[in-house]
């Protein structure tokens, strides 16, 4: 599996080569393995159509040169009837494949859009925290959408139409070699404008595609921060700036519609020249008795069955580019895999291994480097306060000590074993990772808290409430603890969905928690209620915590000062206060300013 970079290398909207082209058609294929049975069905079912449709000019000749030039009734009785068969066959025929590939269709995007999702929720946070959220969406719509409309509509026309058009060919030369090769002879500037067609539409179509998820971006970006927006009167700059999203995703558009309406019409005017020439050339034939009138009659609706199909394949390209351009993205999604991952062989956690070694530990982000050459031991129930400035490390060390990340040279272990070596789900139900900022899924208020462990019944979730006494603030609530909530719910203060975060924690029940400061961001009064909560989470853990305020080191067992990405400090409170370095400095400064 390719590494990080491969999903950024497919972002341009770069030509696919024709040997790139045939990857992603082989990849394709293999992923449909399991719809190959009803594919072969349903291209049988399409070659007996094709052939009913390929035998109804045939059928006119017939009718018309051994039914009306020699007056036979019979035979031209014969041609009518059998000219509707095949008619209403070919009717049948085309909704039942029509069916059938739509429900092949549906069933293989159904499926791709849950592989694409799990693949999203096995990558690791780095990915995440350097991708946008936008491009990521455009992934699960409008590429598979694409996709949805290539695979629904477009396919079936293109076997017909291929088949179609290889039928036609193969009868036109059977009835008349001479009159077949005039008329195929047309077919030449169709197909070079075609080619033509094809290179620069794969180049707008890519474009566009690239351009529909930039916009996409710029609009996620804007409502998830609507309230920045407002707060600073920023609403002209975002929607001058998805305008000029906008008006580059429109460029692009009408650049594809510039190309269609330079080919489109010359197709359509070959085929008039390609009629005129039959009914001329064919009249001739017909005077020096060298063909008959039915032949040239069907060779008039032939010629339809020759540029229907190149006229239909051609509308159609632009649906394979499309679809074409959003299976490769999503192919370079799937192959970028996690940058944490479970080695072969992973063995679960002792229940008993929660001291913490963090050794030679270094760590750089796209050559930034943000961690050097730190090392410290965290012993069990003890709490350990990371401290230091802005930028300095220590959240990167916070979720190094989780495994959100995996450290560029050294390594973190518990009780002996180093993290890469210890499965992921016995690890997560060991630590918990409580983030500074309290998220709400859509739901209710329990199934926010089950979220720390699924399997809990509703008398679990709310022992878990009760034990950091939240449980009858939330049971005040008109629904109760199933009160509907939104993603994101504004109606929650930013207290009360961090409350439920440590609920999930507290239900989680780890024997080591991770804190990225979980009262940096409220109201006094809130903090006292969330302080609370806190204190009775942590009670009987082993407790890592990023602290913005430095009452929080105050409290702690041991300081970690973190400054330039090292540990230049390691200690409790009082000793390092009565050092006199850089943490005595940090500390003193805090509590001149503190309220």
């Amino acid at each position: 599996m390719r590494g990080q970079g491969a999903w950024n290398d497919l972002v341009p909207a770069d030509d696919m080569s024709r040997g790139e082209a045939k990857r992603v058609i082989r990849r394709l294929w293999r992923m449909l393995g399991p719809w190959h049975r009803g594919i072969v069905y349903a291209s049988a079912v399409v070659v007996v159509q094709v052939a009913a449709l390929v035998a109804g000019p045939s059928l006119v000749r017939y009718g018309i040169d051994a039914g009306i030039q020699v007056d036979d009734k019979g035979a031209l009785n014969l041609a009518v009837v059998m000219y509707i068969g095949v008619a209403l066959l070919s009717l049948v025929l085309g909704r039942a494949v029509t069916r059938m590939v739509a429900r092949l269709g549906e069933s293989f995007l159904q499926w791709l859009r849950t592989h694409v999702f799990r693949h999203l929720m096995s990558l690791s946070m780095d990915f995440f925290e350097k991708e946008k959220t936008g491009r990521l969406v455009a992934r699960m719509t409008s590429d598979i959408d694409a996709l949805q409309e290539l695979i629904s509509q477009g396919l079936v026309l293109m076997v017909q139409n291929v088949l179609l058009f290889v039928g036609t060919a193969v009868v036109i030369t059977v009835i008349s070699p001479l009159l077949a090769l005039v008329t195929l002879a047309i077919v030449p500037p169709v197909y070079f404008a075609s080619r033509w067609f094809r290179r620069v539409s794969n180049v707008a179509y890519l474009e566009v595609r690239d351009r529909i998820s930039t916009n996409m971006s710029t609009l996620q970006e804007s409502l998830e921060g609507i309230r920045v927006v407002q707060a600073f009167a920023r609403e002209k700059h975002a929607s001058d700036r998805f305008s000029e999203t906008n008006e580059a995703q429109f460029e692009a558009n009408l650049s594809t519609v510039s190309i269609s309406a330079k080919y489109f019409p010359a197709v359509e005017m070959s085929g008039v020249v390609g009629t005129a020439v039959i009914i001329g050339v064919g009249g001739w034939m017909v005077h020096a008795e060298a063909a008959t009138i039915g032949t040239v009659a069907a060779f008039v609706l032939y010629l339809n069955n020759l540029f229907e199909p190149i006229q239909q394949l051609s509308q159609f390209y632009n649906t394979v580019q499309s679809g074409g351009a959003a299976l490769n993205k999503l192919f370079g999604l799937l192959d970028t895999g996690p940058s944490v991952s479970e080695r072969p062989g992973a063995f679960d956690i002792a229940p008993s291994a929660v001291d913490i070694v963090v050794n030679c530990v270094s760590f750089a982000y796209l050559d930034d480097v943000v961690l050097d050459n730190v090392s410290m031991t965290i012993h069990s129930g003890e709490r350990v306060a990371l401290v230091g400035p802005t930028g300095a490390g220590k959240s990167t060390l916070a979720k190094l000590l989780a495994r959100f990340y995996d450290p560029s040279s050294g390594s973190v272990s518990i009780g002996g074993a180093d993290l890469r070596a210890i499965t992921l789900d016995s690890l997560r139900r060991r630590m918990c990772f409580v983030p500074q900022e309290g998220y709400l899924f859509a739901g209710t208020l329990r199934e926010n808290v089950r979220i720390g462990r699924p399997e809990a019944s509703d008398v679990e979730v709310e022992d878990a409430m009760r034990a950091l006494g939240v449980l009858e603030h939330f049971a005040a609530f008109p629904g109760g603890l199933d009160t509907e909530v939104r993603e994101g719910d504004s109606r929650l203060s930013a207290g009360e969905r961090q409350l439920m975060s440590l609920a999930r924690a507290a239900l989680a029940d780890p024997a080591i928690l991770i804190l990225d400061e979980a009262t940096s961001n409220l109201d006094p009064g809130t903090e006292q209620s969330v302080e609370q909560a806190l204190e009775a989470l942590m009670h009987g853990r082993t407790v890592v915590v990023v602290a913005h305020r430095l009452s929080t080191a105050e409290r702690a067992d041991r300081v970690a000062v973190i400054d330039g990405g090292r540990l230049v400090e390691y200690g409790t409170h009082a000793d390092l206060v009565g050092a006199g370095g850089r943490y005595a400095s940090l500390f003193a400064a805090w509590v001149v300013h503190r309220p």
